[in-house]
């Protein structure tokens, strides 16, 4: 059986930003937590929803259409195939839920891009 996951203390584990943790798994899916500050790249994910929920702070992500924000204890889905950059004015925790499968930057490689996430 799996152990309660104390999410305060994983984010103390680590400062890098832009950067996800790996702390669970099920069905496929990987939990991860990120601290994220300024803008991400442009990016999608040809063939994987990404959820994003805010656990601390404020993010907003841009499309090229529109920008949504989302507040403390907010999230929403980024269906698959859609272009997005995350972005956040002060530093913001996320728990990001999505398929084991995801590339970090999609099909785009930057100096952002992490290939090998690290397991928290």
């Amino acid at each position: 059986m799996n152990k309660v996951i104390k999410l305060e203390e994983k984010f103390s584990l680590f400062n890098d930003l832009w950067t996800p943790k790996i702390i669970d798994e099920f069905n496929g899916q990987q939990l991860k937590l990120a601290k994220v500050k300024g803008e991400f790249v442009w990016h999608d994910h040809a063939n994987e929803d990404e959820l994003f929920l805010v656990i601390k702070g404020k993010l907003s992500i841009e499309f090229r259409d529109k920008t949504i924000h989302l507040n403390e204890g907010e999230l929403f889905v980024v269906p698959k195939g859609i272009e997005h950059r995350p972005f956040a004015e002060d530093e913001c925790h996320v728990l990001l839920l999505e398929p084991s499968t995801t590339k970090h930057t999609g099909s785009v490689k930057h100096q952002l891009t992490v290939n090998d996430q690290d397991r928290i």
